[in-house]
């Protein structure tokens, strides 16, 4: 194993606000220096256009890509590994584990000693050991895990959730982002992270695919109750031991013998390093990890690795790679990519590939497994550099690029379009909102800054803006019914429709996009709100200026309104000064939890108190305004009052629609 002589970085770093999403990456941040050459050159590729797949030409073709790939965007430091035919071809690291802006002596990534946080990618640990006791006939993939817990699971529906549900993240939980990731070592109770206040389910099981941390959560808590072991031990033991994974565990804080080895996380090369992340939901996202051991555990999952090692029987690794519905809960959108049992199809030219994206604030990776060319490759970043999408980026350069270089597309002509795609693309026009959201709620708010607008052209393509996991409108063009494939691209989304209506889209297997409806769009609800803030924040000024104004130029003042009138202006006056305070309020919070920190539950009920009296101030302000015509108050009275009534209604409608006045502060 090699490690690539590490980049010494400039100060120049820029640093940008971090972003998260329902499932939440952080902003990439990044600095500048230059890139250190390949080591060795790159053999020529055949005459077929296919690279081999040898340690050579792996390695060199990383020196190519990554050390520069880093410098662009600040990134302090990778790992990549790469396994075939039974071997590791390639374990490298590149930059640094300990960027030394902190005084400390630059530490370089070292692929067989340096730790990272692999996020999501432990899902497909989890996923592995539940089917360990699958094999062992410990767990029914399709029982009632209500069967397996010691605690009611809350149910809107009459399915039954199962185990094949909660794999394939069809489970029908919403979204929740309290606790996902606190910064500093802290100890998780597993049983208190499902058990306690669980999120509510908002779809029938095996209909809706929804990524769901959750679920992952319930899934590792089942392990753990069915083999009677503590979730880290029994996986530490069954997973990880097996697989000769010895510099890896779920632990959170780490064993002090792997302590010292884990990677710093950064926002850029050139900031601090950040504090250690602990996941809540543990199981769906704690693993800590060398490239080595990922690369042991690729063997290892492939069967290859030797019967000692070997996690599965090769029917149930079958399995666990086959998708987990059909249609007959999916309908259309089974016609497309499909989740695995805790594996994703990111099929690619014709090979078949399964793998798996993890992103906590500051790390980032992805594993893909090649089970037909006995191959698999793992990426892993400690950094978000500067850009919103750089991991990402990088992560997807990488992975198409090796896809691309060793198992390239067979030649062939392209689909036709189908005749139905003027017509599906009529009914799929509208916009969407993501699946794996809050909508129980207050945090229901945020589905407004992240909705999808599909637009019918008439050639029969649709565009999509954003375009699926992009920041960019993409071209979409149906290649077969209810199947839509990116135009010059390779992405798939499905789509499945009620009457004449797309009712979901599906994106990359375990996302859905589903219809807004009027009251939710975006471009509705967002200009009525400003509009109703707008108009109470003017009305609040108003009100003090035009006193002064009348003062100091001993205007008469406004004609009486009776002593109903002027009750009903001072509590209307207080309902706006409410509501502008709550709506400043929301904006806060909904900004400081989508950044994953936590806030205290009397200050959102606060807000939600505020956010009442502005509702009831709907009363006195029609009251007001019935009253200021009765009486003939003068134009600008009149007018204050016809402009006041609805901008109440408006931020009350907001609230309303979307969950502000929610009974539950969970999120």
């Amino acid at each position: 194993m090699t490690t690539h002589a590490p980049v010494r970085r400039s100060s120049r770093g820029t640093r940008t606000t971090a972003l998260a999403a329902a499932g939440a990456v952080a902003a990439l941040l990044a600095g500048c220096g230059a890139a250190a050459p390949a080591t060795t050159p790159a053999p020529p590729i055949p005459a077929s256009g296919t690279a081999t797949l040898t340690a050579p030409d792996v390695d060199a073709w990383l020196d190519g890509l990554v050390p520069a790939a880093l410098d662009r965007s600040g990134i302090a430091g990778a790992a990549v590994t790469v396994v075939h035919n039974g071997q590791v071809l390639s374990a490298r690291g590149f930059g640094y584990a300990d960027s030394g802006s902190e005084g400390t002596p630059p530490r370089p990534v070292d692929p067989d000693r340096t730790l990272f946080r692999v996020g999501s990618v432990s899902k497909v640990f989890v996923a592995t050991a539940v089917m360990q006791l699958v094999e062992q006939g410990k767990i029914d993939l399709d029982a009632d895990v209500g069967r397996y817990l010691d605690f009611p699971l809350p149910r809107t529906f009459d399915r039954a959730v199962t185990m094949r549900h909660l794999l394939s993240h069809t489970a029908g939980f919403e979204e929740r982002l309290g606790n996902i990731i606190t910064l500093g070592e802290t100890t998780v109770n597993l049983r208190d992270t499902v058990a306690v206040e669980p999120p509510d389910q908002v779809f029938e099981p095996g209909t809706v695919p929804a990524y769901s941390n959750y679920g992952y959560a319930l899934a590792g808590y089942i392990v753990e109750r069915v083999s009677g072991t503590p979730f880290d031990d029994h996986v530490e033991r069954t997973v990880l031991g097996r697989a000769g994974m010895t510099s890896s565990s779920f632990a959170q804080p780490l064993p002090p013998e792997l302590r010292s080895r884990l990677s710093h996380g950064y926002a850029t090369d050139s900031g601090p390093a950040a504090p250690f992340e602990s996941v809540g939901p543990a199981p769906a996202g704690a693993l800590t990890a060398s490239v080595t051991d990922m690369g042991r555990f690729m063997l290892a999952h492939l069967g290859e690795a030797g019967p000692e090692q070997t996690l599965l029987r090769p029917g149930t690794a079958a399995l666990m790679r086959q998708p987990a519905l059909d249609s007959t809960s999916l309908g259309t959108l089974a016609d497309g990519p499909r989740m695995a049992l805790g594996l994703f199809d990111e099929s690619r030219n014709g090979h078949r590939i399964v793998g798996h994206g993890g992103d906590t604030q500051y790390f980032h990776s992805h594993l893909q497994i090649y089970p037909d060319d006995r191959t698999g490759v793992f990426v892993t970043l400690n950094s978000t550099g500067r850009g919103a999408t750089d991991t990402l980026d990088l992560r997807q350069s990488l992975l198409d690029g090796f896809a691309e270089r060793y198992f390239p597309a067979a030649a062939g002509a392209a689909a036709p379009r189908t005749a139905t795609a003027t017509s599906h693309a009529a009914m799929a026009a509208g916009t969407y909102e993501n699946a794996r959201a809050p909508f129980s709620t207050f945090l229901s708010a945020l589905t407004v800054t992240g909705q999808t607008r599909v637009t019918a052209r008439g050639d029969g393509t649709v565009l999509i803006e954003p375009g699926p996991l992009s920041l960019y409108p993409a071209l979409y063009e149906e290649i077969r019914p209810w199947v839509w494939q990116e135009v010059g691209g390779r992405r798939i989304v499905t789509m499945r429709a009620a009457g004449d209506r797309v009712e979901a889209i599906n994106v990359a297997a375990a996302f859905t996009l589903l219809p807004t409806g009027a009251a939710r769009d975006a471009g509705i609800a967002v200009p009525v709100l400003l509009a109703s803030a707008a108009v109470l924040l003017i009305s609040l000024l108003t009100w003090p200026i035009g006193a002064i104004v009348r003062r100091r130029h001993s205007l008469p003042a406004p004609a009486s309104l009776g002593r109903v009138g002027r009750t009903a202006r001072i509590l209307t006056r207080v309902a706006a000064a409410a509501g502008v305070l709550a709506l400043a309020g929301w904006a806060v919070v909904i900004v400081t939890i989508s950044g994953l920190q936590d806030l205290p539950a009397p200050l959102i009920h606060a807000l939600q108190a505020a956010q009442w009296v502005a509702l009831a101030g709907v009363v006195p302000a029609a009251v007001g305004l019935v009253v200021a015509v009765r009486r003939r108050a003068g134009r600008a009275t009149v007018l204050g009052s016809v402009f006041l009534l609805p901008a109440l209604v408006g931020i009350s409608w907001f609230a309303l629609v979307f969950g502000l006045l929610s009974p539950s502060v969970s999120y």
